[in-house]
């Protein structure tokens, strides 16, 4: 597992800021594109948080994932800020993690209406259990003034596209209550954070605190009372959430030393002595009745790492001939491999980080093949980047 920080991205300024307050000592990080972002630690704890802006919408939200990914390596993508209800079953100030995610602008335009054609991602598996857990645990939220009950974190569909929903009667408020009748917000950037995730092997989670409902009432002073409470709430759950998934990193995350010692420990036959039995082994490739374990490839230089990379052309191969890869897919994993071995041949700083960027682009794209995953990892190491 990654040992970047946990990246969180807002929209605006107020869910920056919303985030930074509960960050110690951030300091500013420049992008070499001028992105900047600020890296910090959650007060009281020893979670690196990297804070960053990408302003409002799916196409901006996903060059700034993209770039913040690339950057820091993370160990997850939180994007935090609020959001409208579209159901009065959600209370104004609770808290919506995405389930999944729908892109809802995909369509077909038809001579008897428009058809719903969305794309949708997700929520990561441990992230979803792990969340439930602290919701359960329901201690992360900060202090309400008064006695107002305290905020609840609800799971479900987030649906995100291109327009700021603010009506519950024009043609395409309705249109997104009939055809996505699961979603319980909506907003403007997670698809585009969603996608990059997807694209980059980085786990996403969604987070919005409810500051509206969509009803024609953003912009009122009742809005801008929620927005601020939202927005702090949603941070006040993220950064938790960072807290949590920072540790259970530590905890799993083995020494390098160690993995070392272990792989020299390994060979890469295996002979099976016991008799009448079943073994089941985790290996890389099986050749008649030879079995090859995954190892780290011994690249020393240029010329042993693009032999490493047309090793990992064949596999490719192999995975599209037995259909575990589908057409778009492989030619796609091709375009990145090429433009691996083209930086590869290079023996300087920026070609190396080149190409290590270029291999995880490609391990995101063939992310359900874990064989291929495990093989990218170790050529994304041999080239001198973070794993």
């Amino acid at each position: 597992m990654s040992k970047g920080p946990v990246v969180i991205l807002t929209a605006l300024n107020l869910e920056y800021q919303a985030v930074r307050q509960k960050l110690a000592n951030p300091q500013v990080h420049r992008h070499e594109r001028g992105t900047r972002f600020e890296v910090g630690t959650v007060q009281g704890t020893s979670c690196r948080v990297a804070l960053g802006l990408t302003n409002k919408g799916n196409h901006s939200a996903a060059v700034i994932a993209e770039r913040a990914i690339q950057e820091f390596s993370p160990v997850a993508v939180l994007f935090v800020g609020v959001a409208g209800a579209l159901w009065d079953t959600i209370r104004l100030g609770d808290v919506v993690m995405a389930s999944h995610v729908y892109a809802y602008h995909g369509g077909t335009s038809e001579d008897d209406g428009l058809k719903a054609r969305p794309r949708v991602w997700e929520a990561p598996h441990g992230i979803s259990q792990l969340a439930s857990h602290l919701a359960r645990l329901n201690d992360w939220a900060d202090p309400a003034p008064g006695h107002e009950d305290a905020p609840q974190v609800r799971f479900g569909v987030i649906a995100a596209g291109e327009v700021v929903q603010n009506s519950r009667i024009s043609a395409e408020a309705k249109w997104i209550r009939q055809h996505y009748n699961d979603a319980l917000a909506i907003e403007m950037e997670a698809a585009g954070v969603a996608q990059a995730g997807h694209l980059n092997g980085a786990p996403v989670a969604v987070i919005r605190g409810i500051s509206d409902r969509a009803d024609g009432t953003k912009n009122s002073a009742d809005d801008r009372n929620w927005q601020p409470r939202a927005a702090a709430n949603a941070a006040a759950f993220a950064t938790r959430l960072a807290v949590e998934l920072a540790r259970e990193q530590e905890e799993t995350t083995v020494p390098r030393d160690d993995r070392i010692r272990s792989a020299d420990r390994l060979d890469r036959h295996v002979d099976n002595t016991a008799h009448h039995s079943t073994v089941g082994i985790m290996a890389g490739t099986v050749t008649g009745s030879s079995v090859h374990l995954n190892t780290a490839p011994q690249a020393s230089g240029p010329t042993d790492l693009i032999a490493e990379l047309n090793f990992f052309r064949d596999q490719l191969g192999r995975h599209r001939a037995e259909g575990i890869l589908d057409e778009d897919t492989y030619r796609e994993a091709l375009t990145d491999l090429d433009s691996a071995l083209r930086s590869a041949g290079g023996n300087t700083p920026e070609t190396s980080k080149r190409t290590a960027m270029t291999l995880r682009r490609l391990r995101g794209l063939v992310a359900e093949c874990p064989a291929l995953v495990t093989a990218l990892t170790s050529l994304i190491a041999a080239a001198g980047g973070p794993a």
